[in-house]
């Protein structure tokens, strides 16, 4: 069957269905007349299947190793019953200390003590200890905001118009031991902006697909990459034109350096949202 025929069986969309075969999760045999997929009931009943599980939580990977018998859907379940339940814990916790604040007659900044709904304010503390490592990352947040992303794409734009008039017809965009090995139109220059722009609309939703990420810290993640991308755009270029001038002849350096010192602010930071464990679904 073709694939409008999958969606009206399965209630999905084409793009589900599309993203379950690019990953390997289903694999339609091809109509040797013309080419196109055609899917067989057994696909129809595995799309279902698969939707089905990702609506638990669970991963593309953990549904992958199941349906290579890696493991068993019940280990599986098992496995995210128990992440469920510690969750849904710390919800019903924080639900009820909502719920008690709520019953005084008047609720106010002002008039909060913390005591009076904590007794024993270390051990509370401890118990939060996730809530305390986000906060401990804001830079994260910073550097994967929509801001950030702007402001890069802007300095793209105000660097390239400011140093236009002064660069030479063509300028170099390939270099091999501080000597230029490709030329370009001085043009290019503004090219940079809008490379900017299609990372962030066209290869970011392809990232965060591949990251496998439903929840709130893969927007994050995916946000940090993106505007990590585009960062090395301007550093390159910043160096184009440098380089151009005489004042350096290496890339090579400046590039290690950013990948360096930004992949090391994301280690840090995944590690403190423990973002390697259960919170990778």
């Amino acid at each position: 069957m073709k694939i409008k025929n999958v969606e009206e069986r399965t209630g999905l969309s084409r793009s589900n269905v599309r993203f379950y075969e690019k990953e390997k999760l289903i694999e339609p045999s091809r109509n040797e007349s013309n080419g196109y997929r055609d899917y067989s009931e057994n696909d129809v009943e595995n799309i279902k299947k698969i939707a089905y599980l990702r609506t638990l939580g669970i991963s593309i990977e953990d549904i992958r190793s199941i349906i290579s018998g890696k493991v068993t859907l019940q280990e599986t379940l098992e496995r995210q019953n128990e992440i469920l339940n510690s969750q849904i814990t710390d919800l019903n916790k924080a639900k009820r200390m909502c719920e008690k604040m709520l019953g005084e007659e008047s609720i106010s900044y002002e008039k909060l003590q913390v005591e009076q709904y904590v007794t024993e304010l270390q051990d509370y503390w401890k118990d939060n200890q996730t809530v305390f490592k986000l906060d401990s990352v804001s830079f994260l947040y910073i550097w994967g905001s929509m801001l950030t992303w702007i402001t890069i794409t802007v300095l793209c734009l105000i660097i390239g118009t400011l140093s236009y008039s002064k660069l030479p017809t063509e300028i170099p965009v390939q270099w091999s031991k501080g000597v230029a090995t490709s030329l370009v139109n001085k043009n290019w220059i503004f090219i940079c902006p809008v490379i900017c722009v299609i990372i962030r609309y066209l290869l970011k939703p392809f990232i965060y697909a591949k990251l496998q990420m439903n929840n709130y810290y893969g927007e994050i993640i995916t946000e940090y990459l993106t505007n990590y991308m585009c960062f090395i755009v301007l550093s390159v270029e910043v160096f184009s034109i440098l380089f151009t001038f005489g004042v350096v002849k290496s890339v090579v350096v400046l590039l290690f350096v950013n990948t360096a010192v930004f992949m090391g602010l994301l280690v840090v930071g995944l590690t403190k949202m423990d973002l390697r464990g259960k919170e990778i679904l």
